[in-house]
């Protein structure tokens, strides 16, 4: 990595930059407008944690009843449900590759989509925290071709940049939209072709996989590693995530990988933006997931003062719970309950990484076969262990081509 910055001329420049924000006194007390919808997730308080005891057991049995329900509507997928580091539920139904019939298993890695993005935000975070960049720098101190002068990197971590999503605009300036490209492509033609933003730079929040693409080449810049490696290196073998990696087309999938399906079986094809990481491209398993899950109640990586920025809801322009902080998207209620969470979708991948960080309390669903009912799956699960009325259920999509979380 690079040297880290002089400690004193940083905290003399935080001074500055304090003094210089001072007068902005409307943004810095921004604060969540609540307004009179219901709460959806209560506490999670569990004393039928011993499998010996016969709550426990039922549990576990409605738990499987309502998989063999979901499995005959489609679901194919692994979960784990996890309490205070002890694993309460964890099942595999059906397959990692349908036309072997290999089954899926605790080893059997699925593209975790835009969950990916906890990663990406936590890189960055480690690196702030390390005094390896500023998250208020502007990007264009680390990546000079960076065409937009007046964005920040917490406006990427955010999503708050107003830089359209590149998965919108590519097929616009490059005719082959099948061969994977990189990020590094990717930065040479925002460099190029400079799309316009859609809005000035934090005004607003629009969810966008651009910020986080932008994010995994910054932190290659700032690193002097791949993406790839710094993850293994400073994330994944440190927790024992053996089987989480980056996906890189040029090596293809491992032999115990999932492949990637439509509803119907139907296999999906690489095509030019499976090269593109940060935003996505991360391959876990509900076992490894939880290890990271685990990590930022430990403070493995990042101390208790980053972890509560990270979690810091960021957009503040539409009243409700829902907002999004640095790398989560979350549920801020009024009488101080938070669960910070990230779905995921990226072709036939649909992933749910549903945290309660109160209760540590923890929800993972990860399905390589599409089906947009897994979004479902979460507020079920949790109405199932905590015993709510079921009629009482929650679904909302919350899927990762909705805009409608926070602020836009």
């Amino acid at each position: 990595m690079r040297r880290p910055v002089n400690t004193d001329t940083y905290i003399i420049f935080l001074l500055a930059f304090s003094l210089a924000c001072f007068v902005n006194t409307k943004q810095l007390s921004a604060a969540p407008r609540y307004t009179d919808e219901p709460k959806k997730f209560g506490q999670v308080h569990l004393y039928h944690t011993d499998t010996t005891e016969p709550e426990f057991r039922v549990m576990i049995a409605r738990l499987d009843s309502f998989y063999r329900t979901q499995v005959a509507r489609g679901f194919n997928g692994s979960v784990l449900i996890g309490y205070k580091g002890q694993v309460l539920y964890e099942r595999y139904f059906g397959y990692a590759d349908f036309t072997t019939k290999r089954r899926l298993t605790p080893t059997s890695a699925v593209q975790l989509a835009s969950t990916s993005k906890t990663f990406t935000a936590t890189a960055i975070m480690y690196l702030h925290q390390h005094l390896y960049l500023d998250i208020n720098d502007p990007v264009q101190m680390y990546l000079p071709t960076f065409p937009y002068k007046n964005v920040t990197i917490k406006m990427l971590l955010s999503h708050r940049s107003g830089i359209p999503d590149y998965l919108k605009w590519f097929a616009r300036y490059r005719k082959d939209t099948k061969t994977p490209i990189y990020n590094d492509e990717l930065i040479e033609l925002f460099a190029k072709y400079k799309p316009g933003l859609e809005f000035t730079p934090n005004t607003r929040f629009k969810y966008s996989n651009s910020n986080y693409a932008i994010l995994g080449r910054l932190i290659e810049e700032v690193t002097e590693m791949t993406y790839r490696d710094f993850m293994k290196h400073y994330f994944f073998e440190p927790l024992g995530m053996t089987s989480t990696f980056v996906y890189d087309p040029s090596w293809g999938l491992p032999e115990s990988a999932t492949k990637s399906y439509r509803y119907n079986w139907s296999l999906y094809n690489d095509m030019f933006a499976d090269g593109v990481y940060g935003d996505k491209g991360i391959y876990s398993t509900v076992r490894d997931m939880y290890r990271w899950d685990q990590s930022f109640y430990n403070f493995d990586f990042l101390d208790s003062n980053t972890v509560e920025t990270a979690y810091g809801p960021c957009s503040f322009e539409r009243p409700g719970v829902k907002n999004y902080g640095l790398g989560w998207r979350m549920y801020c209620y009024p009488d101080g309950d938070k669960i910070v969470f990230h779905n995921g979708w990226w072709h036939g991948n649909n992933t749910v990484f549903l945290r309660f960080i109160k209760d540590n309390f923890t929800i993972i669903v990860l399905g390589n076969k599409y089906n947009k009912n897994i979004y479902q799956q979460g507020p079920t699960l949790y109405r199932i262990v905590t015993n709510s009325p079921m009629s009482d259920g929650y679904y909302e999509a919350d899927d990762e081509g909705s805009d409608d979380l926070a602020g836009d």
